[in-house]
């Protein structure tokens, strides 16, 4: 009798090890965890917070509908305060302890740029929402198999702005750009392609992304006499250096960059914000676009969800996020979790219609995006509208 009690007992903790088991297991296999980091807060959280709202609402939506094949996606998001320490300690700690499939963010160049190294050593799939060239096509030859992005290069915004100024005859310009990776990878964009459009900088200067006071330098800049003015920075350090502009009396044209795409540069440069032009992604004019624009429907989708979410408008950054995340999922689609399936899906990515333009990626183009891709933009009343041509 206590024999067969004692093999009763051992039978029950071989059904309870087991199931325990499986309810251990059971959570990675019914979730795809994927990492993110967005600089949510500090001096680009113009940027990245819709960026970080946009995900959140993302992961939302389509646990809702499902998930991918039944499995839910569990989103394990940092901060990195707009720090590019606290991205690489947030990378490492993504794909060390978190273990996640895929990872996308980097809401600045210099913090993707830092995190890469990382990234392409653990060989895992990455979407950077930031702007430089080299974060997919870097000049040291240095590897970027697993690294995609989604906002469109300054090589290219460079281009659609030079080509812009020329069509004006602003032919004479004074070139300012923020003294980090994005300010000065702008600039050599801007020193590479200028001469083939007929552009010249009179007077070249840079300006902290801390700069609470650039009339010293604009100074210069105005007795430099320039035809016009292109600031080359985000929201915050460009909305003190474009109120500077103003408040010094230099009446010429003022052309910003793409980082200045949001709601939040009008607000932080108020009245001055009024007659700036920049080269933008279409969402900013999304109901000005005409209905035969391909984008147009995806856009106003966007904006809608997003707006009755969050009660403000999107951004252009957001979009970047909102075209990082759908083709990660598309790409999960195809590669499942495995990791070299995801990025070859990725690397395949035809014809996608997003907020930041119509993807077409390949094995040399990591990014799949062209100047067809921006519209110029003016600010008009506190308000973005497209550019007269």
């Amino acid at each position: 009798m206590r024999k067969r009690v004692y093999a009763c007992l051992a039978a029950l903790l071989v059904l309870l090890v087991a199931a325990c088991g499986k309810t251990a297991t059971s959570g990675t296999e019914d979730e795809i965890k994927i990492g993110a980091i967005f600089s949510a807060s500090g001096g680009a959280a113009p940027l990245g917070k819709p960026e970080m709202e946009t995900v959140k609402m993302l992961v939302e939506q389509w646990n809702k509908q499902g998930g991918i094949d039944g499995k839910k996606i569990k989103l394990i998001a940092y901060d990195d305060k707009s720090n590019q320490n606290e991205a690489v300690l947030s990378t490492k700690k993504l794909i060390e302890q978190d273990k996640v499939t895929a990872l996308i963010g980097g809401t600045i160049s210099g913090n993707s740029l830092a995190m890469i190294p990382l990234i392409e050593k653990a060989g895992i799939p990455y979407i950077s929402l930031a702007a430089s060239k080299q974060i997919v096509n870097p000049s040291d030859g240095s590897s970027r198999h697993w690294t995609f992005k989604t906002a469109q290069g300054d090589d290219i915004v460079i281009q659609k702005l030079l080509s812009f100024l020329k069509e004006k005859g602003w032919t004479s310009i004074a070139w300012l750009n923020v003294a980090n990776a994005y300010g000065t990878s702008g600039h050599s964009e801007f020193v590479h392609y200028a001469p083939e459009y007929g552009v010249k900088a009179v007077i070249e200067e840079e300006f902290e992304a801390t700069v609470d006071d650039a009339k010293a330098m604009l100074t210069r800049v105005k007795k430099a006499n320039p035809q016009a003015i292109v600031v080359w920075g985000t929201a915050q350090e460009s909305a003190v250096v474009t109120k500077n502009i103003r408040e010094l009396g230099i009446d010429v044209p003022i052309i910003e960059s793409h980082g200045v795409g949001t709601k939040s540069f009008i607000d932080l440069a108020g009245e001055a914000a009024n007659g700036v032009i920049l080269p933008a992604g279409r969402i900013l004019v999304a109901d000005q676009l005409p209905d035969s624009d391909p984008q147009k429907e995806t856009l106003l989708t966007y904006k809608e969800q997003f707006e009755k979410t969050y009660n403000y408008e999107p951004t252009t950054f957001g979009g970047h996020a909102w075209d990082a995340f759908h083709l990660l999922m598309n790409a999960i689609k195809e590669g499942k979790t495995d990791k070299e399936n995801i990025r070859e899906a990725l690397e395949k990515t035809t014809d996608f219609v997003g907020i930041s333009g119509v993807f077409r990626m390949s094995k040399d183009d990591h990014t799949g995006l062209d100047a067809d891709s921006l519209v110029m933009v003016q600010i008009q009343d506190g308000k973005f509208v497209l550019a007269e041509d």
